[in-house]
């Protein structure tokens, strides 16, 4: 993958269909076809969604509790997005972490017979069976995000890239670190009992292996809370005396790992965050704190899910792309966000 550090990476997408930077989801912005798009119908007739209206659809909307950050923006973000066409009825459950609730939530949008499902699930294993029974029910179902256990409980996967997230946090580090000698680093992880957690800690330390001289000398976990961050980094802080970055896995937790840092009067090593808050973004360009970078874990794929329920639920691909159809997987770019390029990354950063 090539080098990210200060470089602008939004939109960049990877999944199992190659799609292009720009190309998922790009709303046309004009009913004129250009001479390409013309050029594009006359070999493959493939219709793509766009923003002009079309055939009305239902989406259900269920997702967990809002009571992070980040849900709180992906909720949000789908509200956002379903608004913005005339076309399109989201009906959005309440959300809950309990697992038996969400499966009644999602079964109430079945049996109202939506015309296509977005779920986050709280528990992706737990909430298999309602994604088979929505799908054996002829609705289909976008999975955002913690997947479920068998590709045939969903249509369409779309999600954050948290192997990608640990790997460009780690190679960021690694390009500031790369001329000292002996250099250490530490992490502040989420939950640990989470398959998330450890992808992004196996691609941050897969990336420290191209820089011999950096060294993770500690890492401890916290529970993605602003409580739990300043506890944890208060531990790692007392632990280590001596050391030149620290990422942490989650911006929440990093508001109280900040607090932490300046209650101990630390300013000699760089922080990395990760999911890309308001916050961290309004830190980062005041560059008056340790915090210098966030390595992105966009809300926004939930507007990109109410996108693809759309095209799904009306029969059609979408942009940029000759398929009939829409893709059977989309990853996002774990974009690294610093002094150079948040102004343009900032009406992305959430509360």
């Amino acid at each position: 993958m090539p080098e990210i550090t200060g470089t602008s990476r939004r939109g960049l997408l990877f999944g199992t269909a190659a799609v292009s930077a720009g190309a998922l989801l790009t709303a046309c912005t004009s009913n004129e076809p250009s001479k390409s798009e013309k050029a594009d119908t006359a070999t493959n007739n493939a219709p793509a969604a766009d923003d002009a209206p079309g055939k009305a659809v239902t989406i259900g909307f269920a997702g967990p509790q809002a009571d992070h950050g980040w849900l709180n923006a992906i909720n949000q973000n789908a509200k956002d997005r379903a608004a913005k066409y005339s076309d399109v009825t989201l009906e959005i459950t309440e959300g809950s972490n309990d697992t038996a609730a969400q499966i009644g939530q999602i079964q109430t949008l079945i049996n109202k017979k939506v015309d296509v499902l977005v779920i986050l699930p709280a528990d992706g294993k737990a909430l298999t069976q309602v994604g088979l029974q929505a799908m054996k029910a002829g609705i289909p179902v976008i999975n955002l995000d913690r997947i479920f256990a068998s590709p045939q409980a969903y249509r369409c996967w779309i999600g954050g890239d948290n192997y990608g997230m640990g790997l460009n946090a780690g190679r960021y580090i690694g390009e500031q670190l790369k001329d000292k000698p002996n250099a250490k680093v530490i992490e502040l992880a989420g939950l640990d009992n989470l398959e998330l957690t450890k992808q992004r800690s196996q691609g941050f330390d897969d990336a420290l292996k191209n820089y011999p001289n950096i060294t993770k000398v500690a890492r401890q976990a916290a529970e993605f809370t602003v409580e739990s961050g300043q506890a944890k980094m208060a531990q790692l802080l007392q632990a280590q005396k001596q050391f030149d970055a620290l990422w942490n896995h989650d911006d929440d937790q990093g508001v109280g790992a900040l607090r932490a840092i300046q209650q101990a009067g630390r300013d000699d090593f760089l922080m990395v965050g990760g999911a890309g808050a308001k916050s961290a973004m309004d830190a980062i360009k005041a560059d008056n704190s340790v915090l210098k970078a966030t390595v992105l874990y966009p809300p926004t794929m939930a507007a990109s899910a109410i996108d693809l329920a759309r095209a799904l639920g009306q029969g059609k691909g979408i942009g940029g792309l000759a398929e009939l159809e829409i893709p059977a997987s989309i990853t996002l770019y774990s974009a690294v966000v610093t002094k150079e390029n948040v102004a343009e990354y900032e009406p992305t950063g959430f509360s």
